[in-house]
């Protein structure tokens, strides 16, 4: 009983202090590009980074938590999900922030970067919120 405690508190508290940052940063992009002020735009690229690997961790302490309820639709849905955000962070918002960064040096422009920035960052944030709900309402659960 103790270690499930544990493990939720963990859970919920990794979600916070990593998803929200996570959030933020990938929601500044977008700004910082069009600025073109590359500094903060590295600083929140190594946000990007940085957060969404230990966003891994809330996956983790959730995996843990569900071991004997993945027959349930609000698990396997919360997890599907969160796996597709980080798909969609890792494979398209972290790459193009990188390439702004380069194409800014180089005194380019980054309008594209920052359209898919935009849409794929309002995406990943609302799959956050989706998961939330699932979490919170449980829908299929005990």
């Amino acid at each position: 009983m103790f270690l499930d405690q544990l493990l939720l508190w963990l859970h919920i508290a990794f979600a916070i202090f990593t998803l929200g940052p996570l959030t933020a940063a990938t929601m500044a992009t977008p700004r910082s590009i069009r600025s073109a002020n590359v500094s903060v735009l590295r600083y929140l690229h190594r946000t990007t980074r940085i957060y969404g690997a230990a966003s891994l961790l809330v996956f983790g302490f959730g995996l843990a938590l569900a071991l004997d309820r993945f027959n349930e639709f609000w698990v396997s849905a919360s997890m599907t999900l969160f796996v597709v955000a980080l798909a969609l962070l890792f494979a398209i918002v972290e790459p193009d922030q990188r390439k702004a960064i380069r194409r800014l040096e180089e005194s380019e422009e980054a309008k594209v970067e920052t359209g898919r920035i935009v849409a794929v960052s309002a995406v990943i944030a609302v799959v956050w919120l989706v998961v939330l709900v699932l979490m919170i309402w449980q829908p299929g659960g005990p």
